[in-house]
């Protein structure tokens, strides 16, 4: 999918939200307690997130001695660095972190990359994802440095 139909998709969704009544207050006014904020790029898409979930379900039945446990929820989904693609660098990358709660009750933080075109044979955006406390053969090096 394009950028620039990602971009409408997402604009398209923030105009359909149902609009609550809270009241915003601008930075100066934030009384010093935690600001939540929910991304709206690629980072919190449906088709990001259930392939991160199957992914990791397959990796921890198949490597061994990973507690058998299940993402259940993502939260505090960041989009934390975007690299477009250009003459130079012909795959755009987006590199993005969550906390995910598993299905055993821990929250862990999760790193994940999403690189436009390197799908299965160059159809698709393929996922690179890290799980803290999971990358046991340390692909990702210590504390999943290389997705952050």
């Amino acid at each position: 999918m394009t950028r620039f139909a990602v971009s409408a998709i997402a604009a398209l969704a923030s105009l359909c939200a149902p609009l609550a009544a809270v009241s915003t207050a601008g930075a100066a006014d934030l009384p010093g307690g935690y600001y939540e904020y929910q991304d709206q790029s690629v980072c919190n898409q449906a088709w990001v997130l259930s392939k991160i979930t199957h992914r990791f379900r397959h990796q921890v039945r198949h490597v061994p001695h990973l507690p058998n446990v299940e993402i259940t929820d993502f939260q505090r989904i960041r989009l934390t660095r975007s690299l477009p693609a250009n003459e130079e660098w012909p795959i755009g990358r987006t590199y993005c972190t969550a906390r995910v709660t598993l299905s055993n009750g821990y929250d862990r933080n999760i790193a994940y990359l999403i690189e436009e075109g390197q799908g299965f044979v160059s159809i698709g955006d393929n996922v690179e994802f890290c799980v803290s406390g999971f990358d046991r053969w340390m692909v990702y090096d210590g504390r999943c440095r290389v997705l952050r």
